[in-house]
This record gives C-alpha cells, sequence and structure tokens, in this order.
C-alpha cells in the first residue's frame, strides 16, 4: 500500500517518522512474501519429472546391464565372453552398494570443499522419501531418492567402462579391488568436482551436461594407463584376436544408444525443453559419427565394416554428452563427425604406432571422444553456432575453462589411477598366469563357458 505523501506531511512528527518507517519496511516485506511465495511454488513438486527421472535412472542402468556387457562381451574371444559380463554385473553390485555408504556423500555430501563433499551424507544420512533434491538441482524437485539413484547409475557404468582396456588378461579380484579404490578416490572427486556447486570446476565454470569429464575422460585415461600397466595380451600382434561375435557387439551398441538418452535428457533433470535438445543431439550427433566413421574407413581401408559402425555410435554418444544440453542439433551432427574422425585416427593410427594394447579402445574412443566433446562444447555452444550461449558468450574464454577441466581430469585421474593400478598389483596381482589366460578367463576365473559345442 503506498501512502500520499500529502498524507504524510499532515501526520505529528513522530506519528508522520512511525509512517514513514513503516512506508519503508513495506517493500521488504512484499519482497519477502513474494519470495517466500515464489519458495512455496518452487517447493511444488511436478509427478511427470519424477517419473522422467526414475525412467531415465532405469535406462543409464540398461546401458550397463546388459548394453555396455553384450557390447564388450562380442569383442572379446568366446573363451572370455562370460568374464566380462561377469565384470560389468559385479562392478555395478559392488558400486551401488558403495555409492549408498559413502559414495554419494564423497560427491554430494553437502560440504563446501571444492574436491569432495563430505561425510554429511554418509549412509544416506538424513535422507528420507520425503527429502527433496532441489540443494543439487537448481529448483527442480524431486525426490533426493530419486537423484542417487540416477547418479549412482552414472558410478556404476564409469568403471565398467575401464574393464574394456583390458579384457581377457586381468584378474576378478584385481577388478573389483581396484573399483573400489577407483571410485572412491578419482571418480566421486571429480563428479564434485563438476557438478556440485561447491566444486572447483563448477565454479570455474567448465560446461559437461552429462558427463564428457566425469565418465569419458576419466574412464579413457584410466584403461590408457590400465593396459599399459597390465601388459599386453598373450599372442598380441601374432596372432588373430579377433572379436568372436559382430552380432553381440552390434546388439549391445544399439542398447547403449537407447540407454543414452537417460544419460543425456535425464541429465537435465526434468522434462521440459532442454531434455528435448538433449534427446535430439542424442539422435544426430550419433548418426553423423556413424556416417563419418564409415566413410573415413572406406577410404581408408576400401571397406566400411560392422564393427566401424559399432565404433562411430559411441564415438558420437561420447562427444555430445557434454555437450548435448547447450549445443544446437546441427552443431550435434558436426560434433559427432568430427569426433569418429579424431577416434578413428587414434584407433587405427595411434594404438599401433606405440603398441598399447587397448583391448577394447577404450581410451581411443572414450577418452579422446570425451576430450572432443569437452573442447567441442567451448565451441559449438556459441549462439551464432547454435547453441545457447548468451549473447555475451565467448569461444575463447570457454575452451580456455573447458581445456583447464580437460587437463584437470586427465592429471587427477593418470596419477590416481597408476598409485592404485600398483597398490592393486602388490595385493593380488593383476593379471592371471599365462596358462590361465590362455586357457580362458570363462574357465579359469569362473568355472563357466559361455557357448557349448556339441
Amino acid at each position: 500500500m503506498r501512502f500520499p505523501r500529502t498524507t504524510i506531511a499532515r501526520l505529528a512528527p513522530g506519528a508522520a517518522a512511525l509512517a514513514l518507517g513503516t512506508l519503508a519496511a513495506l517493500p521488504a516485506l512484499a519482497q519477502e512474501e513474494s519470495a517466500e511465495a515464489a519458495a512455496e511454488v518452487a517447493a511444488v513438486m511436478d509427478k511427470g519429472d519424477v517419473a522422467w527421472m526414475m525412467t531415465a535412472s532405469l535406462l543409464v542402468l540398461f546401458m550397463t546391464l546388459p548394453g555396455l556387457a553384450l557390447f564388450y562381451g562380442g569383442l572379446v574371444r568366446a573363451k572370455n565372453a562370460l568374464s566380462v559380463l561377469m565384470q560389468c554385473t559385479m562392478i555395478a553390485a559392488v558400486v551401488m552398494v558403495i555409492w549408498v555408504l559413502w559414495g554419494y556423500s564423497f560427491a554430494f555430501g553437502g560440504g563446501t570443499g571444492p574436491f569432495w563433499g563430505g561425510f554429511g551424507k554418509v549412509f544416506l544420512s538424513g535422507v528420507t522419501a520425503d527429502s527433496m533434491a532441489s540443494t543439487f538441482t537448481e529448483g527442480v524437485v524431486i525426490p533426493e531418492y530419486v537423484f542417487i539413484c540416477f547418479q549412482m547409475t552414472f558410478a556404476v557404468i564409469t568403471p565398467a567402462l575401464i574393464v574394456g582396456a583390458f579384457a581377457e588378461r586381468i584378474k576378478f579380484s584385481a577388478v573389483i579391488l581396484f573399483t573400489i579404490l577407483w571410485v572412491t578416490f578419482v571418480y566421486f572427486p571429480i563428479a564434485h568436482m563438476v557438478w556440485d556447486s561447491s566444486g572447483f570446476l563448477y565454479n570455474l565454470g567448465a560446461l559437461d551436461f552429462a558427463g564428457g569429464t566425469v565418465v569419458h575422460i576419466n574412464a579413457g585415461i584410466a584403461a590408457l594407463v590400465g593396459c599399459i600397466m597390465v601388459g599386453k595380451r598373450t599372442g598380441y600382434g601374432k596372432e588373430i584376436l579377433a572379436p568372436h561375435s559382430m552380432t553381440l557387439t552390434m546388439v549391445g551398441a544399439s542398447i547403449l544408444w537407447i540407454g543414452w538418452f537417460g544419460f543425456n535428457a535425464g541429465s537435465n533433470l526434468e522434462a521440459t525443453g532442454g531434455a528435448a535438445l538433449a534427446m535430439i543431439n542424442t539422435f544426430t550427433a550419433t548418426a553423423g559419427a556413424i556416417i563419418a566413421w564409415s566413410v573415413i574407413e572406406a577410404l581408408h581401408r576400401g571397406k566400411a565394416s560392422m564393427l566401424g559402425a559399432a565404433s562411430g555410435i559411441i564415438a558420437g554418444l561420447v562427444a555430445i554428452t557434454p555437450a548435448c544440453g547447450t549445443v544446437g542439433p546441427v552443431g550435434a551432427i558436426v560434433l559427432g563427425a568430427i569426433s569418429s574422425a579424431v577416434c578413428y585416427f587414434f584407433v587405427a593410427v595411434v594404438k599401433n604406432k606405440f603398441g598399447y594394447d587397448d583391448t577394447l579402445d577404450v581410451f581411443g574412443i572414450h577418452g579422446i571422444g570425451g576430450i572432443v566433446g569437452a573442447l567441442g562444447t567451448g565451441i559449438f555452444t556459441a549462439p551464432w553456432l547454435g547453441g545457447t550461449g548468451g549473447d555475451d558468450f565467448s569461444i575463447a574464454s570457454q575452451l580456455w575453462i573447458q581445456i583447464v577441466a580437460v587437463v584437470v581430469t586427465i592429471l587427477w585421474c593418470g596419477i590416481l589411477s597408476a598409485i592404485l593400478y600398483k597398490i592393486v598389483d602388490a595385493v593380488f596381482g593383476l593379471r592371471p598366469s599365462p596358462e590361465d589366460e590362455t586357457q580362458g578367463l570363462d574357465l579359469t576365473s569362473h568355472g563357466e563357458a559361455a557357448y557349448h559345442y556339441s
């Protein structure tokens, strides 16, 4: 209510002072009431958002089991197919338990440190069916349990990606111990740095919509360090070590593509136009990457292979992951094509030149594709390239921030991963005996065979 100045002037001095004080307080009171009303409106949970995020969580789990398991299982030899499936299965189970016990707290525990979230949510302390995750979702209100489950599926798939680099030559016990140590000291801190509001890279302004640094660069660097430290497969460079079932690999790649919509569109955390943008970019970037990989392979090798097309699927999906919420669909096509070209070069040329045995090209596709995607995000987010950046968006400034984020991830992951591999080697040893490796890990590690022939 506004008081006319003439009315105030006619009041006694004390009354006038009181009226003036009341008048001065009115805007503040109005603002407080408005803020409270806005908070009440913002606090309303949308059941559509909740249903979408529950679905997205299941889609991301679908990426690991059965998607990644089948993709990797088809790429190894038949005698090692079940070992890869078992590694993916057990990693999923172990990380789920760790996430509940201390992982969620280390990543999103409410601590104000730039590198980890603290102990505030250990054993999910304080989390109930009524607690909301609005603290982490910038006004989007969903049950905290749903947010926990969604982030848990990201924590599950990241270490599972790593095992492809040293598939067919790693002890099962070594995989499990390394997973426990790695998610604790590498994944959780980087997730906090990138996605928590107090995180170092978050406050630096790094853009990573769905996990280019947290998931793919992180896994790719750990994979490169691992394949070098574990050593080459017996017979590498002397024997044919071809995939035993491209059919399984294609099925797995297709499942990964489907599940990736939960990965990317789910990272919007609500069912709005932002999720729609991430969705269409997940289509277009992948399509551009498949075409680019197949064309390049046909020109280089004379034929376009199914393995190449499947690799293109993953290269495109990896590259668009950090950019899917901020680039346009046409920019996504270009980014996917660029990723395929660079990843193909590393898989077909660089790996052979340096001789490291990255069994399933985890570094060549996830590591390199993640770097391309992270840097490309700093370019294609520009509004004049179809991105969602504001009028003051600067490619130079954002690209520099993206470079810092990539370098920090590489150094943190590379150094700590090397230390953790050494610890695991000292405890269990990394490799099985040459005899066990020759016979196949399915039988020697698990007492089973993937196929029985009459």
